[in-house]
């Protein structure tokens, strides 16, 4: 049997598990009466809440007589390491571009880290069928950009097709209308190269995924590179390091208890599988990402998987507020750190490092998202934990220089939302690389800009642009340190006492300040409560009630009228909060804190500071 290995690769939005969808669709991996989730795909709550691929997936189609094993990626900056693993497993890529908005700063990230492993690429221009589609303009684009990453001469000849992942069409011919994907199927099938693994020499497999499962444990997934693999096989699981043979005294021996490969959406257990192949295996307790499976007479190993290393980090500490324990399952430090720890096996961007406090973990990673999602996804496991403002990894130069990663912003925005931007851009030092007009009213710029500079902008850019403009981002190189920023221009409501908000308290804030909190709201001294209007912290009463006398008047009754609070997400208070604070997760509420909790003791702190300064 003829099988193609093939990842879909695009920028976030641009089409590719839809496109996935209408794939199995018209291959036939489903029944014509069977009901299917759109974007079936995406199977994690998490990608279905936001709308966005998280976690790279293996499926399969057959298209005439051809199984085309298929990964479907994650297309935002932050879950680069997700494409990364999985671009050993495939021989191809089919690159997804949006036909009006073009390559894109993930287009590129992902697109030079395919060119450079060798990988023969298919393009597809996507949403040809949008108002404002500029299919001709976007082909230039992609020749060029490929020119950009020093493509070579088979892959600058890469074939170019004209999709609608919606309707699932495809076209070579922008000027005849395609009809069905027929047209795709037919170029991976011709363009992509079949794996070249020796099905006859001794087994060998490289681990590029890790699943889990409650009956078999830990699962391996990867592409056999050579030989067969057969249930009850003896395997050798060899540890990461340099490629080459490996002595016998360091190998890990076991048996391949059971074998699948992807059939649709489904593993389909097989008793055994040959070179080129996409296969799990079971059977290993020590299997990780990056290590080697082969034959125990050959004990070869293959090269490791590379990642770019994160660039900025975060602490998780235990949660010691005095609402500790009300929520959550796992609350302790030793069970917080060993869920981070579990996350290192199959999430390779990642790292976690210990620190002077037993209690707490600097988590390093590639974005604010990227953190986020672990955040999220750990919370709703029923984890508790503090964690600190986002900070970055920094280097040092050829000259003892201090340097830091800088990040290629790229921002799209009507005219008339130009000069706000600029005016806030400028302050976080972000330098002018490129502008262009695509027209439709929108100007698109694109900056390079330092990675805290960007920290807390998102949510400045929304109410700057009125919720119109687009901004993306990715990290660009590592430069000199570019100075001190300027931070919140606002200060924060912190409660002086613990108790209950109360709506006559709320009422008289909310003049001066954003609440964070609504009535019967549960508070503590040192919580943040809201945003005060004016550049400096305040602390407040919010428990304070109406005093009741026996006097009435017209003004004592009048009916309180609030505000809705803000609500507070994990990636606004990874943006929002500054040095002093904190962020207390649980599984229920998400809540901004005052690293010292005391207010009495946050003034001597402040007293002492400024004695320092002024000495």
């Amino acid at each position: 049997m003829e099988i193609r290995n093939i990842a879909i690769i695009a920028h976030v939005d641009h089409g590719k598990t839809t496109l996935v969808d209408q794939m199995l669709r018209q291959a036939g991996a489903f029944r014509e009466n069977q009901h299917v989730e759109e974007r079936v795909m995406d199977s994690n709550p998490l990608e279905r809440e936001r709308g966005i691929t998280i976690l790279a997936k293996n499926t399969s189609v057959r298209w005439h007589g051809t199984k085309i094993n298929i990964v479907d990626t994650p297309g935002h900056a932050d879950f680069g390491g997700e494409v990364e693993r999985i671009l050993r497993m495939v021989d191809g890529v089919l690159i997804l571009v949006d036909a009006a908005e073009g390559p894109m700063p993930q287009t590129r990230f992902v697109t030079r880290k395919a060119l450079g492993l060798g990988l023969r690429p298919i393009v597809a221009i996507n949403k040809v069928d949008r108002s404002d589609a500029e299919p001709y303009r976007v082909h230039d684009e992609v020749l060029g950009l490929f020119i950009d990453l020093e493509a070579t001469h088979d892959q600058l000849e890469a074939p170019f097709l004209y999709t609608s992942s919606r309707h699932g069409t495809a076209t070579t011919v922008l000027e005849t209308p395609g009809v069905n994907l027929e047209p795709l199927f037919e170029a991976i099938v011709r363009h992509v190269p079949a794996p070249t693994g020796d099905p006859d020499g001794k087994f060998q497999m490289l681990i590029s995924t890790l699943d889990h499962s409650p009956f078999l444990g830990r699962l391996g997934i990867g592409r056999v590179e050579r030989g067969v693999v057969r249930v009850g096989d003896p395997v050798a699981l060899l540890p990461l390091g340099e490629p080459g043979l490996v002595s016998e005294e360091i190998i890990e021996r076991a048996r391949v208890t059971k074998l699948f490969v992807f059939e649709g959406l489904i593993r389909l257990e097989v008793t055994s599988a040959s070179a080129g192949d996409i296969v799990v295996v079971s059977g290993f307790d020590g299997i990780e990402i990056g290590k080697t499976l082969t034959d125990p007479t050959l004990p070869e190993r293959l090269e490791g998987i590379a990642v770019e290393e994160p660039t900025i980090s975060v602490d998780f500490a235990l949660n010691n507020s005095p609402f500790s324990g009300r929520e959550g399952k796992y609350v302790t430090s030793r069970q917080v750190r060993d869920r981070l720890f579990k996350e290192l096996e199959r999430n390779v961007a990642l790292r976690v490092e210990e620190t002077d406090s037993p209690d707490t973990l600097a988590v390093s990673g590639r974005g604010e998202l990227h953190l986020g999602i672990l955040m999220e996804t750990m919370r709703r496991e029923g984890y508790e934990f503090q964690v600190s403002r986002p900070r970055v990894i920094t280097r040092e130069g050829p000259n003892g220089e201090r340097y830091e990663p800088y990040e290629e912003l790229l921002v799209d925005v009507p005219e008339g939302y130009m000069g706000a931007v600029m005016e806030k851009l400028g302050p976080r030092r972000a330098e002018l690389t490129e502008m262009r007009n695509p027209g439709q009213g929108t100007v698109r710029m694109v900056f390079r800009i330092p990675a805290r500079g960007l920290f807390g902008y998102r949510s400045e850019f929304l109410t700057d642009t009125r919720g119109t403009g687009v901004l993306h981002h990715r990290f660009l190189d590592y430069g000199s340190w570019a100075g001190p920023l300027a931070g919140r221009k606002r200060g924060v409501l912190v409660a002086d006492r613990e108790g209950s908000a109360v709506g006559f308290a709320l009422a008289n804030l909310q003049e001066r300040a954003q609440l964070f909190v609504k009535p019967t709201d549960d508070v503590y001294e040192g919580m943040v409560v809201g945003e005060n209007s004016r550049p400096e912290d305040m602390d407040v009463n919010v428990a304070k009630e109406k005093k009741l006398t026996n006097m009435r008047t017209t003004a004592t009754d009048d009916n309180i009228m609030l505000e809705p609070p803000r609500e507070i997400s994990l990636e606004y208070a990874l943006e929002y909060i500054e040095d002093d604070e904190l962020i207390e997760v649980t599984p229920e509420t998400i809540r901004l804190r005052k690293r010292v909790l005391s207010q009495t003791e946050r003034r001597k702190a402040a007293r002492a500071a400024a004695r320092v300064a002024g000495a």
